[in-house]
């Protein structure tokens, strides 16, 4: 295997690899488990206001 074959194969699993890390994090971002943890976090910058 030269570097060129080497390069190819990693470069493909890098893609691979970032498809199924953005998949994981939407499909924990949009689990209705975390849905009140996120809502939480979006009155932060409000809760001063009060």
């Amino acid at each position: 295997m030269d570097l060129d074959a080497a390069y190819r194969l990693l470069r493909e699993f890098w893609v691979v690899w970032m498809m199924i890390l953005f998949f994981a994090i939407v499909f924990w971002a949009y689990r209705p488990k975390n849905k009140k943890r996120f809502e939480d976090a979006a009155r932060i910058p409000f809760k001063d206001d009060q």
